[in-house]
């Protein structure tokens, strides 16, 4: 007893201790706003920031406290020692961030007497000139302004970070392993190299599944220990309900729940049930509806417009994605900001992030998210100030007939969603970050980055420059000669007769363009559409002049197009239409795929199910018990058909699809088929049955093993990132082998699978 009091008073000793670290205007800050005490990240983060010169990774859930957990120390330090240049970089992965971070922090830095300065694509000349003046306070970000500052401004930068104390990197769990993050990783260790110093680096974020990998992630290159300290704290209660609906059927027993409002004519739904029942969770309430695409989020809104006017109410829809004009996507902003107003926004991954858009009483997600870090980050957008975050997520499938093949009569979208719930509620799990030792698409980038920002290089400095960035540390000195000599001859690079290199002819058409600065994928050319003196936001395919499309919810008529200036002028009508746009789709891990398994084949009840979903999940259950897919992964579906359920993730589903392609004749299948990481159907020959499939495949595997070179057509061109085009094919093909292939998964699972005959 003794020892816990002992304990627990050199604590608040501690706390108070670092507490009056805090510059006397945090304090006032403190007492203002009537905190009972800082919160344990808020403690941890000043221990190490106040008494280390370690980098930090703060992780902690949303709404937690961790922007000022990271700036009451920094903040606090800039004010005791003023830096004579821009103090702290802030690097955030989307404008809206930068724009609203410090929105709740206003007051604070008012009192500090430390300027912000947004630097982005979409602020004006004269604010960024201001900064080129006086560079001094705390500069916020996108790695794209930073890349161009680091190109066109490379003179500058000295003087401009010569005294730069920190840099706070946002919402890392989405830059962790891409291209984007690596880029970031680049850009920190050139800023380094020319003002001859690595200044500490703090990372933000709520939902980090590997810790010891965003670690290794956030220090690299800056030469300094970076702590992680794992706060104790409660997992927050959540509300969470799913209910699924079939399109276009309006059976009283499927309508009944979402018909509750008295609004409704009948007890049938008019529209669309599943979309009627959408509605009703956000009619009267101030809430997010999250689709997984931009094509499902125009067409979400669009409905909910449709029904609110059905019904006589007023429009209180939003939209926000990163298809939409800048004007559109802050009205969504400011208007969820706003207390006194009722609105509700449909959006995409742009407003999943950590921008502060007030007190959410609900968020609704149309279908499933694809990872437990999605849903964890779109769960934590409700609930702030106090009320438990709340979440519904609305299922629609088509009515399978009885004629229906087995694999298409599971709903597998809604499986996925209670086993992603699942495995956060049972275990905490959430995703690891997927780790890339080939990225050749930001190695191009950055060869041209740092060759124009140089002028002038010979191939070994530049070798020297580019390779030593920690992205590239599995980049061998051939691969990147290949590379040089490419670029070379693609006109790149040019090779003066001194033996130097400078940017090319065709690099500089790259360089000079600003969306070279991004190294994510561009979509194609786009075409900003307007009316009037609005502009709405941007397409890939612009109509011709009469035609109808869709966009931010509403239905436009093309008036005029000017294509040399790809413009598109339009009028609004009524109705509502689809829209693409292309894109990838998000990738499933293992262990939810396993989970699903588990979901599927078991007993366990849910008690956030709703009726229809309930309902739903059984007979799925119940074909999956009729087929045998608790007891066999692989399932005969009549005559030589048969389907292999493998439950793999995405990366391991794929691998195990292209060996089997590639050993068909051996196997004596054909027409192989596939859905999404769930199942392979294919035909086999009446000669062989399952079990001498699936025997032979694990000991073709563990005889010879997977080479994942080997599953990658000798005249493939596997180009996925930005950059991809102008690598060499042989590269291409190493990088897909090694970066979106994996057999470790593989070469456990096919056992299990023989197991299954063999009763071991």
């Amino acid at each position: 007893m003794q020892d816990s009091q002992n304990m627990y008073a050199e604590e608040m000793a501690s706390a108070d201790a670092l507490f009056y670290r805090f510059a006397p205007f945090i304090q006032d800050f403190i007492y203002r706003n009537h905190w009972a005490a800082l919160r344990g990240v808020q403690l941890a983060a000043a221990k190490v920031l106040f008494e280390t010169d370690h980098n930090l990774l703060i992780t902690s859930s949303t709404a937690s406290g961790k922007t000022e957990a990271a700036f009451f120390p920094i903040l606090s330090q800039l004010w005791e020692e003023p830096p004579q240049s821009v103090g702290v970089l802030y690097i955030a992965p989307l404008k809206s961030l930068i724009n609203d971070q410090f929105y709740r922090m206003e007051e604070l830095l008012e009192a500090s007497g430390i300027p912000v300065t947004h630097w982005h694509g979409d602020v004006s000349a004269s604010h960024k000139t201001k900064l080129l003046r006086d560079p001094r306070g705390i500069l916020q970000i996108t790695p794209e302004s930073l890349e161009s500052m680091l190109m066109n401004r490379s003179n500058d930068s000295i003087r401009l970070f010569s005294d730069l104390r920190y840099i706070v990197i946002d919402e890392i769990h989405t830059l962790t392993g891409t291209d984007r993050g690596n880029q970031i990783i680049c850009q920190l260790c050139r800023i380094g190299r020319l003002i001859g110093h690595h200044p500490r680096r703090v990372g933000l974020s709520a939902t980090v599944g590997d810790l010891s990998v965003a670690v290794e992630w956030l220090s690299g290159g800056s030469g300094r220990e970076t702590d992680a300290p794992v706060v104790d704290g409660q997992h927050s209660r959540f509300r969470l309900g799913m209910e699924h609906f079939y399109i276009q059927d309006d059976r009283d027993h499927q309508t009944e729940d979402a018909m509750k409002n008295p609004v409704a004519a009948g007890p049938r739904a008019i529209l669309d049930a599943g979309f009627e029942y959408m509605y009703d969770c956000v009619k009267d309430k101030k809430c997010l509806i999250f689709s997984n695409s931009r094509e499902e989020t125009e067409y979400v809104t669009a409905t909910m417009r449709q029904i609110a006017e059905h019904r006589g109410d007023p429009d209180i829809f939003l939209i926000h994605h990163g298809n939409l004009s800048a004007s559109i996507r802050e009205e969504a902003e400011a208007k969820m900001k706003d207390d006194e107003v009722h609105a509700v926004t449909c959006a995409t991954v742009t407003l999943e992030l950590g921008i502060d858009i007030g007190r959410l009483e609900r968020v609704v997600q149309s279908g499933s998210p694809y990872t437990v870090s999605s849903l964890l980050q779109r769960l934590g957008r409700s609930g702030r100030r106090g009320a438990p975050p709340e979440m519904m997520m609305v299922y629609r499938e088509e009515n399978p007939t009885p004629d229906t093949p087995l694999p298409q009569r599971i709903p597998w979208e809604l499986i996925r969603g209670i086993a992603v719930v699942q495995l956060y509620l049972e275990e905490q799990f959430i995703e690891p970050p997927q780790i890339k030792r080939m990225p050749f698409s930001l190695l191009f980038q950055q060869t041209l980055s740092i060759l124009a920002a140089s002028g002038e290089l010979t191939p070994a400095a530049l070798a020297g420059r580019v390779l030593s960035l920690p992205p590239f540390a599995h980049t061998s000195g051939e691969d990147y000669r290949q590379l040089m000599i490419s670029m070379i001859r693609g006109e790149f690079l040019e090779m003066t007769e001194e033996k130097t290199l400078i940017v090319g002819l065709k690099g500089e058409k790259l360089t000079n363009n600003f969306r070279f600065y991004a190294v994510f994928k561009d979509q194609d050319v786009e075409y900003s559409v307007r009316c009037e003196s609005d502009e709405i936001g941007t397409i890939t395919s612009p109509p011709p002049v009469g035609d109808r499309f869709a966009l931010a919810g509403r239905v436009w008529e093309v008036e005029e197009l000017d294509l040399a200036r790809k413009l598109v002028y339009v009028r609004g009508v009524k109705g509502k239409m689809e829209i693409s746009w292309p894109g990838d789709y998000g990738e499933v891990h293992t262990r939810i795929a396993e989970k699903m398994r588990e979901v599927l084949c078991g007993t366990k009840e849910y008690p956030y199910l709703k009726p229809n979903a309930r309902q739903r999940l059984e007979a799925a259950r119940h074909a999956a018990r009729n087929a045998g897919m608790a007891q066999h992964s692989l399932i005969s579906l009549g005559g030589m058909t048969w389907c292999l359920f493998p439950w793999l993730g995405t990366r391991s589903f794929r691998t195990l699809r292209k060996y089997i392609v590639r050993h068909a004749k051996e196997y004596k299948i054909t027409s192989v088929e596939y859905e999404g990481c769930y199942y392979i159907t294919f035909k086999m020959d009446d000669g062989v049955s399952d079990y001498a499939f699936i025997r032979g495949l694990d000991a073709h595997i563990r005889r010879e093993g997977i080479d994942r070179l080997s599953l990658v057509g000798g005249t493939e061109m596997p180009v996925f990132e930005k950059y991809d085009p102008f690598i060499p094919g042989e590269l291409l093909r190493r990088a897909y082998a090694e970066d979106r292939l994996r057999t470790d998964e593989i070469e456990r699972r096919i056992p299990e699978i023989l197991g299954e005959y063999e009763g071991s």
